[in-house]
């Protein structure tokens, strides 16, 4: 990996929160915050020579939006702008035609950033960069029917999760119920559980996140494509799963350790499908004639196997809707808790991060009861 120069160790959460397209506002904010409250000469520079050339990924039009606010934020405190910066971003004003993405479900690509703390993880988990960037194509026009590529917050949290408690996931074998962009996925894949499946109900968010998981170098038909000097076998599967159509047969044929989902609790007429394929999921497998348990692993024994066990990352928009989910729960014979103070993760990894909210984010395990 290209060593991080000295502007760019200096402006890292700047950079973070450009690449993950945060608010223009908060990234001059943070901008500020690395230079006493002003936009420095040098934060101008480090604009327009270091995030503006992460604009070639295809964000060409949010890094229009940001030189615009840069140079009103810098004349309103009557400094003066680099000449670089006006011919930047006179550039960007002739070049790309904001009238004309708008009209478009355009897909943009956001990457992420998972920055760990020096000397917070010791786990392999941790790359030696202390960053992992996770770059999702997803959509700008959730309200129009797109809300499967879209970045939620608890997905966010439930990443961040699965990134801190990496021994919680290694090897085993993970499902996860509305995976969206992937991200979850690509998050499980790194701390190498041994078998990751994604499924969605829409087909078009399923061909996305597709996308993503090849962008992230993840064959999901095979296994996790080898890195130089990295042997790695995770196993990713991308399966269209409409919970209403799914069948318990079907369901059991996968026979999970960890079943994930972030932000699955939203629609009433939703819940009881949903609570059946979490039922089907969370089963125990049935047992051969002679007693023992059958798996799907020849290796696998019963013996100090880990029960079953849901994590479901939510924030409650809807009390009515959310006591719904807590009676099929309980209608289902599962039980639930609320575990987001004892697994909240210790660190933010996302500290760049001003509109992610993670305290709106509840984090429950379900199991069989």
């Amino acid at each position: 990996m290209v060593a991080e120069t000295e502007a760019e160790s200096q402006y890292l959460h700047v950079l973070s929160a450009f690449l993950a397209m945060e608010p223009v506002d908060s990234v001059i904010s943070l901008a500020r915050g690395c230079n006493g409250g002003s936009i420095t000469e040098n934060a101008q520079r480090f604009f327009w020579e270091i995030c503006v050339k992460a604009a070639a990924n295809g964000n060409a039009t949010y890094a229009k939006k940001l030189l615009k606010k840069l140079i009103n934020e810098v004349e309103l405190e009557n400094g003066e702008v680099l000449d670089e910066v006006y011919e930047e971003y006179a550039l960007y004003m002739l070049t790309f035609k904001e009238d004309i993405l708008v009209k478009d479900n355009i897909r943009i690509t956001k990457f992420i950033s998972f920055l760990f703390r020096e000397g917070s993880y010791k786990h392999p988990s941790c790359p030696r960069s202390r960053k992992l960037v996770i770059p999702l194509q997803c959509s700008l026009n959730m309200l129009e029917g797109d809300t499967g590529c879209s970045i939620w917050p608890s997905s966010l949290f439930l990443s961040e999760f699965v990134l801190s408690n990496p021994e919680l996931f290694s090897n085993k074998s993970c499902f996860e119920v509305g995976s969206g962009v992937g991200m979850v996925g690509i998050c499980l894949a790194h701390v190498k559980a041994k078998k990751v499946i994604l499924t969605d109900g829409d087909l078009l968010t399923l061909s996305n996140m597709k996308l993503n998981l090849e962008r992230n170098h993840l064959n999901y038909d095979d296994e996790l494509l080898k890195q130089p000097g990295e042997a790695q076998s995770t196993q990713v599967k991308c399966i269209h799963l409409p919970w209403e159509t799914a069948s318990e047969s079907e369901l059991s044929e996968y026979r999970p350790d960890i079943i994930l989902g972030a932000d699955v609790i939203y629609d009433p007429s939703c819940l009881p499908h949903l609570l059946r394929v979490l039922v089907a999921l969370l089963s125990k497998p049935p047992k051969r004639d002679n007693g023992s348990l059958e798996t799907e692993d020849s290796d696998t024994t019963p013996q100090g196997h880990s029960p079953k066990v849901a994590y479901i990352a939510s924030v409650i928009r809807n009390a009515d809707t959310f006591n719904v989910f807590l009676t099929l729960v309980d209608q289902m014979d599962l039980s639930i808790t609320d575990v987001t103070t004892e697994l909240r993760p210790p660190f933010e990894l996302l500290p760049y991060m001003h509109s992610y909210d993670r305290s709106s984010v509840r984090l429950f395990s379900i199991s069989s009861r």
